[in-house]
């Protein structure tokens, strides 16, 4: 076993040390993690200051960010801020852990939020009172006599223990047994209130006991797709409102470029790429950004693992994501040591590169690529239901320094070109 977090002096630890599916846990101690690097004007930071500012009504936001621009990260660091956990008991989990997130639905959520306050609340030591378990478990009965959840092994267990084995294998049947996931849904749907009402009568207890609310911090709910993300936070957004803790919820991208956006939009943060260059000046350095990026490289690897000039065209070819930079280094990194290199070269880079663009060359269809085009020329935020999807898949990237704006990928400005020297150049 190697050490999780150890820079690499080797270019097969430093392959493994750019997984690209891997968010970055704070330290034990709360410190952070030795590869993380703060982003400029990371709005995180705003996040943190709005949540611990006093309120009347406990806010709810949702946190977003393209594919790959460390939004996990971003929310298990905040986590575990000082100012956050003096004011909160907080709560942070991912819902892919607890239902299914190609058929999720708003009663899945606020179970998974009921089921993870009071399981973490009981890991973390908290106790509830008397009167407050034996609610919780009169409402369990009722849930359980319309759908069998654990079966007949919870009869023998305390009220505790019974609590413990139901949200748990409630959540694990509805993320794996549509059958269980339907009939838990139609039961929730006749009573809604009173699921949003065991949330809060838990919070209302762990606000009492440990002196602080909960704060419940949900990660991956960016990953089902519009559709459901529509039925969830604009169809369902009253319902999603109500729990009385703060809640931070992720939210997929796509919302963000839909009409629906006016449902959420006065709690929304988004998390932007790195800006490597000003818009509308391609070939001109922000220098924080390349600072940014070099350092997420060097926390990685020795420095004399990789070329100044192989680590200026990385970041370049990354355009500013901290997933893609990862990617192009593992990419690179493989190169070289297929080549026998014990150092990354422009060369390795650049074939990097070469694989990025090629798998882009198989899904652009000609009018995507004539939109990126145009978006080359401009770098404005145009035709948001066309270029949407080309943001999702990282085709386009979006960038922010007061308003938003977008450059594509630069991997595809070599595919650009050559349409533009066969003809195909669309200015329009």
């Amino acid at each position: 076993m190697t050490n999780e977090y150890t820079q690499a002096t080797d270019l097969d630890y430093a392959w493994l040390n750019f997984e690209l599916d891997l968010p970055l846990d704070p330290m034990p101690d709360g410190s952070p993690n030795p590869f993380y690097v703060n982003r400029p004007g990371n709005p995180t930071s705003r996040l943190e200051r709005e949540l611990t500012r006093p309120y009347r009504q406990p806010p709810k936001y949702f946190f977003s960010g393209h594919r790959g621009s460390g939004k996990s990260t971003e929310l298990r660091r905040l986590a575990v801020q000082p100012a956050i956990r003096q004011r909160f008991w907080p709560i942070h989990f991912s819902i892919g852990d607890q239902a299914d997130v190609n058929n999720l639905d708003f009663r899945d959520v606020l179970l998974a939020i009921g089921g993870q306050m009071y399981r973490q609340y009981k890991a973390g030591g908290g106790k509830l009172p008397k009167q407050m378990l034996a609610e919780l478990d009169s409402w369990r009965g009722q849930v359980e006599e319309h759908v069998t959840v654990a079966g007949s092994r919870i009869v023998d267990f305390d009220v505790e223990s019974k609590l413990n084995v139901f949200f748990g294998e409630a959540g694990l049947k509805m993320k794996l047994e549509p059958k269980t996931r339907q009939e838990l849904r139609q039961v929730f749907e006749r009573n809604i209130t009173g699921l949003v009402t065991v949330i809060n009568d838990m919070t209302q207890a762990i606000h009492a006991q440990a002196k602080k609310p909960p704060l419940i911090l949900i990660d991956d709910l960016d990953k089902p797709d519009l559709e459901l993300a529509k039925g969830i936070f604009y169809e369902r957004r009253a319902i999603m409102l109500q729990p009385i803790c703060p809640i931070v919820y992720t939210v997929s991208s796509s919302l963000f470029y839909s009409p629906e956006f006016e449902g959420i939009r006065d709690r929304a943060i988004f998390l932007p790429n790195v800006r490597l260059h000003p818009q509308g000046r391609p070939t001109e350095r922000d220098a924080e950004g390349y600072y940014t990026l070099r350092m997420f490289v060097h926390k990685r690897m020795s420095p004399d693992l990789i070329t100044d000039d192989a680590l200026d065209m990385a970041v370049r070819m990354s355009g500013g994501v901290f997933r893609e930079l990862a990617r192009v280094m593992r990419h690179a990194i493989d190169r070289a040591i297929a080549a026998g290199r014990g150092q990354v070269e422009p060369v390795d880079v650049a074939g990097a590169a070469a694989e990025i663009r090629g798998e882009y060359r198989r899904i652009l269809s000609a009018e995507q690529r004539r939109l990126l085009q145009r978006v080359r020329g401009h770098n404005r935020m145009e035709e948001p239901d066309k270029l949407a999807p080309l943001l999702q898949m990282l085709a386009a990237l979006e960038y922010a320094n007061g308003e938003p704006w977008c450059d594509v990928h630069p991997a595809l400005e070599a595919l650009l070109d050559e349409m533009e020297a066969h003809g195909q150049n669309d200015n329009r």
